[in-house]
């Protein structure tokens, strides 16, 4: 490889080009019948995914007020929104705009259901009404009432024959209603609380009902009878008929099988015909959600479970439920990261949640990794990229073995936990490589361990295996080598260096410490800053480690002697994460003030700054090559930058090159007389100034032409602009030319020097185009009221100029006067 390509060049420019942002914050979730995509509640709005990619393609925004309820017509042609403005909003899919709204009565909607044929919209109230509407007129058909609680669910029978709908309310109570008799048929009553689920079979003539008395019913639709109670012992929110052929699957008699999800956060599979419980999820460690809805999806032979904390889970109903995909739809706030894996295209997220989560950026899907009881507030990777710490509010540390290639639910395993902080950990570092195997951790209680990492060589040097070296049994407990205390407050962060012989710690008590790794001893403090130390940094390349403090200042410190080398000030609020690149030639930061800045080292300049975050910056990584970095904070989104500097030096090769081609091209126009092309590139070119040139020297000319029979201006039969070339392309500019144009008359017009070109060209302007044309430009209004007052004052001066003449005029026809009277006193006395 040459030096050249070898040689490190300083980073200038970042991209913004990929966002991990909300998609659902809670609400209603519905997925089209193609099962192409899938609607959220986001906020306000409804946000519309990719069900391949996880990518956003849409949003529908509302009308400030949250959504209550929508659903998707089957021809996924259009989606009807409810809110709690009390109107009901179709949305055209294809344009994802408004199509119509219309009020729908005075109560807020809860529950929604569109018939088979996307013609019926039914709609249940919260005052126990239900109400069907023409999606497509916008007018309501129906208006039932009979119901004497708010509706939990409506749903139309799947036969377009007889058409029939069958609500639900919070007293248990179910209705079916027949829409062309326009009454209540039959009042089922069996349940004693909320019923939040109804479905049909196949054959549409068993209808399941499950609600939060913890029981399924099983109705005979004919002779609208119960036909037997399941009960399941737990609150449920959604159950459903599965249409695969679960006699193979899970030994059902006659291949009829109920799905059920609730409170306890797992999905149960039940024999419709028996009522025996055919399979039970196995739930995950520390897993503390539960299931506000359960959908399943036929073509896949998925179910989609919604879970509380805003993520929707996607398990296999022919693979015994296993997990096969998971979208994270909110993630509170972003605390720390790291890219992992061999090709890093993974990023290790730790939130406000006890979950770790893995992203992959390059189709959002994310993996949950459940064994923390309490937030993970720290994280860190270790070389291999497939080994990752965590510390945690819950005062523990857990060691992962990650293998992204692994089957779903072996992907993230827990292979080592470390107990023995009395209070959170708040920083968490292992050393690089293999030789050295050991972590240091630090804590609220204000104490560093060393903890041994020996008992995992296996999993180190073999990550990819690390689920069948552990298998069920419990994760390894870790031993510490020595504990001691290191600060006065608690401890924020800790970075081991190169060569894991010493570490650094940061604190709130405003200082850093440096410390050797075989001994536990302090080799030096340090002191300088004014607030609490947020976070330290190591350079790869010098003995030199840096700090971020709530002063806003950055300190750049020698590990030699422990004197501080530099200050970088430049951030309005506290900085709070910070980290060398370019081979330590640079330093980026991120601070409360939202911003991310590039420093250079040498000179201690920002050369940089980028604002994308609307909040606290609390973490920043980047992968190992440094062509990417992930900030995230406190405005739960993920940005990923990529480092464009290359990309952006290229451009501006091209970009010079281009234009020195373009003036050459402009110079020859000139030396050729080529006015027309002349002009034309002189705006194109955004050149003003060669522009007038130009202009002056042209009108210049004409004068020199005309001699001294010619006006300070052109005569009338002349070109405006001394050459009708130049006067014809003013009058054939674009919109946006023009208005370019007039942008520069208008700074030209400011300087006495150059008004008379500025009022030529202005007036070759207005003779060639109408009004009309100039106030439709974008800066008319701007180039009106800049242009008036200077060109007043010009023809105040001219006006003075002008009655000036008349007094040269008098006085040299006095003189004349006075002459010839000399003259003929000359004459008589000669005379004489």
């Amino acid at each position: 490889m040459s030096v050249q390509s070898d040689r490190i060049v300083p980073k200038s420019c970042f991209d913004c080009v990929q966002s991990i942002e909300s998609v659902y914050t809670g609400g209603c979730v519905a997925i089209s019948q193609d099962e192409q995509r899938i609607f959220t509640t986001c906020n306000e709005d409804i946000a519309v995914l990719d069900m391949a990619s996880g990518q956003k393609l849409a949003d529908l925004k509302g009308d400030t007020e949250l959504i209550t309820t929508f659903a998707v017509k089957p021809d996924g042609s259009h989606l009807v929104s409810a809110s709690r403005s009390m109107q009901l909003v179709v949305w055209d899919l294809r344009t994802f705009k408004i199509e119509r709204t219309f009020k729908a009565r005075d109560s807020h909607i809860l529950a929604m259901d569109i018939d088979a044929t996307s013609t019926l919209v039914a709609t249940g109230l919260a005052d126990g009404t239900v109400n069907v509407w023409d999606i497509d007129r916008g007018y309501c058909t129906h208006n039932f009432k009979g119901h004497g609680a708010m509706i939990t669910s409506v749903r139309f029978h799947p036969s377009t024959e007889n058409l029939c709908l069958v609500s639900a309310s919070g007293d248990g109570d179910i209705r079916v209603w027949d829409l062309k008799q326009r009454k209540c048929t039959s009042v089922l009553k069996s349940h004693v609380s909320a019923v939040r689920a109804i479905d049909f079979d196949e054959s549409s003539e068993i209808m399941v009902t499950a609600g939060r008395d913890s029981v399924i019913n099983v109705w005979n639709w004919t002779r609208k009878s119960l036909i037997r109670t399941i009960p399941v012992y737990e609150s449920i929110e959604a159950a459903g008929v599965l249409r695969i052929d679960a006699a193979a699957v899970f030994n059902s008699q006659k291949g009829r099988v109920v799905y059920s999800g609730g409170e306890k956060g797992i999905v149960r599979l039940w024999d419709l015909d028996s009522g025996e419980e055919l399979f039970t999820q196995a739930k995950d460690r520390n897993a503390k959600h539960t299931f506000v809805d359960v959908m399943y999806l036929p073509q896949s032979g998925n179910l989609c479970a919604v879970t509380n904390d805003q993520n929707l889970l996607f398990y296999s109903a022919t693979a015994q439920l296993k997990r096969v995909r998971q979208i994270v739809g909110y993630n509170e706030e972003i605390i720390d990261l790291a890219y992992i894996g061999n090709e890093h295209k993974h990023l290790a997220v730790a939130t406000n949640t006890e979950q770790l989560r893995i992203y992959n950026t390059d189709n959002l899907n994310c993996e949950l990794a459940y064994g923390h009881k309490d937030i993970i507030l720290t994280l860190d990777v270790h070389s291999s990229g497939a080994i990752v710490a965590t510390g945690s509010k819950d005062n523990t540390v857990c060691i992962w073995a990650i293998n992204m290639k692994a089957p779903v639910n072996h992907r993230v395993t827990c292979v080592a936990v470390a107990v023995g902080h009395t209070k959170a950990v708040g920083a968490v570092a292992m050393a690089q490589g293999s030789d050295a195997l050991f972590m240091v951790t630090g804590s609220e209680d204000r104490t560093v361990k060393v903890w041994d990492l020996e008992p995992l060589r296996a999993i180190f040097e073999d990550p990819s295996h690390a689920a069948t070296l552990v298998g069920d049994a419990e994760p390894i407990r870790l031993h510490t080598r020595y504990t001691f205390q290191a600060h006065e407050k608690d401890i924020n962060s800790v970075r081991i260096a190169p060569g894991n012989k010493i570490f650094v710690t940061g604190s709130q008590d405003r200082t850093a410490k440096v410390w050797d790794v075989e001994t536990g001893q302090p080799l030096g403090t340090l002191q300088g800053h004014r607030r609490g130390v947020w976070n330290v940094a190591i350079s790869p390349a010098d003995r030199v480690a840096a700090t971020a403090s709530s002063d806003r200042m950055i300190k750049l410190w020698s590990l030699s002697d422990f004197e501080c080398l530099k200050t970088f000030e430049g951030h309005t609020s506290s900085v709070l994460c910070i980290e060398f690149v370019a081979g330590g030639l640079q330093l980026l930061s991120t601070g409360s003030d939202g911003l991310i800045k590039l420093w250079n080292i040498k000179d201690g300049e920002c050369v940089l700054t980028l604002d994308k975050h609307e909040g606290k910056i609390w973490t920043l990584a980047k992968q190992q090559s440094e062509e990417f970095m992930a900030t995230g904070g406190t405005d739960s989104v993920i940005h990923i930058w990529k480092d464009t500097t290359q990309e952006e030096v290229d451009r501006m090769h091209q970009e010079e090159a281009r234009t020195l081609e373009q003036q050459q091209a402009l110079d020859n126009y000139l030396l050729v007389k080529d006015y027309r092309n002349a002009v034309s590139l002189a705006l194109s070119l955004d050149q003003p100034h060669r522009l007038r040139t130009i202009f002056q020297d042209v009108m210049m000319a004409a004068e020199n032409r005309h001699g001294a029979e010619s006006d300070d201006m052109p005569r009338a039969d002349d070109a405006i602009l001394g050459n009708a070339a130049i006067d014809k392309v003013v009058g054939t500019l674009s919109p946006e030319q023009l208005d370019r144009l007039l942008g520069y008359v208008r700074s030209w017009n400011t300087n006495g020097r150059f008004a008379r070109v500025a009022q030529a060209t202005l007036y070759c302007v207005l003779t060639q185009y109408s009004s009309e044309t100039i106030l439709a430009l974008p800066s008319a209004k701007e180039l009106i009221a800049a242009l008036q007052p200077y060109s007043e004052r010009h023809f105040s001066r001219l006006d003075g100029l002008l009655t000036g003449s008349f007094i040269v005029d008098y006085t040299l026809h006095a003189m004349d006067a006075v002459g010839s009277l000399d003259a003929d006193r000359t004459d008589m006395d000669e005379s004489y």
